[in-house]
């Protein structure tokens, strides 16, 4: 690289991690973590072995100061000889998708969904109706523990495993679904631009319908309100949901501690569906006082798993 304009400099250091994603620099994250000096002027340059061969390009540092502090990250090359000859071939960058939203899994989640203890994976928390998956039978509440034959340990890799599969390919998709494992084949096809997939369906009146009593429970510090035409359109929520809207979440409770928010729409409670006061009311009722809630929300547009623990 270049840094500070000073042209052919070298440094030296160590790999310190491979697979570095949840770094917050891109969607798409599998970087080479090194400690070698990285400075302004660097990205783009050369990341190379003892034997001088191109691993990696150099991409972006964690500094507080602009400098380099021993905290640096590159592509991999093989990586970035994959966008090239994407680029050559069709003008554009390619990836590969299955059409579901994924979620990493905590511990009260994987109890909740049966994961086996010390086995990784990530839960589908949503399929696209118009994506591969869909076609494919894969199930919103299903685990993935393994794609073409790897395990997978987390989102970040499972996102690279697919984007990186060649389009029209079939995949082995390997989920756990009610504790039993079984094998999905699902057609990759090609990632839909971020203007279609963030399209929603207009929102439509529903009659406003009032609150309901709290259960006594670990749900009990939530308020909920049935989904009316106002509050639709206020958090811009489509036609095609339904379930409850959460109106406020007290201070201090397990609610708060789980995360939940005022404007989240619940779905489901222990994977029972959600789609009006009375389901909520139905489904809420059975939980023990001390028994932990397994929640799917909406929350601005994207669904998600949330565990709520007793305290």
């Amino acid at each position: 690289g270049s840094p500070f304009g000073l042209s052919s400099t070298v440094t030296l250091g160590i790999i310190s991690a491979l697979g570095r994603g949840n770094v917050g620099i891109a969607d798409y994250e599998d970087f080479i973590q090194t400690d070698a000096a990285i400075n302004p002027g660097n990205s783009g340059g050369a990341l190379v072995n003892l034997s001088g061969e191109l691993i990696g390009i150099n991409t972006a540092i964690f500094s507080r100061t602009g400098g380099s502090e021993g905290i640096g990250f590159a592509i991999p090359s093989s990586i970035a000889l994959d966008i090239v000859d994407s680029l050559q071939k069709t003008g554009k960058v390619v990836r590969g998708w299955m059409g579901v939203a994924i979620q990493e899994i905590t511990p009260a989640l994987a109890k909740s969904f049966r994961l086996p203890e010390q086995r990784k994976g990530v839960l589908i928390s949503d399929v696209n109706e118009n994506g591969p998956s869909h076609a494919a039978g894969v199930k919103r509440g299903d685990v993935v523990v393994a794609f073409n034959g790897k395990e997978v340990q987390n989102v970040s890799q499972l996102r690279n495993l697919v984007a990186r599969t060649i389009v029209g390919r079939d995949a082995q998709v390997k989920v756990l679904r009610d504790g039993k494992e079984q094998t999905i084949t699902v057609k990759v096809a090609e990632r839909p631009t971020d203007e279609i997939l963030a399209k929603k369906e207009p929102s439509v009146p529903k009659e406003p319908v009032e609150t309901v009593k709290p259960p006594d429970n670990v749900l009990a510090s939530l308020r909920v309100q049935g989904l009316d035409a106002a509050t639709m359109s206020q958090l811009n929520i489509s036609a095609k949901i339904t379930g409850v809207v959460v109106t406020s979440v007290e201070s201090g409770g397990s609610a708060e501690a789980a995360g939940l928010q005022r404007g989240d729409v619940i779905q489901e409670v222990n994977h029972e569906v959600v789609k009006t006061l009375e389901d909520y009311q139905n489904a809420s009722s059975k939980l023990k006082k001390d028994e932990l809630a397994v929640l799917l929300l909406s929350r601005q547009g994207n669904n998600l798993f949330v565990a709520v623990n007793p305290k």
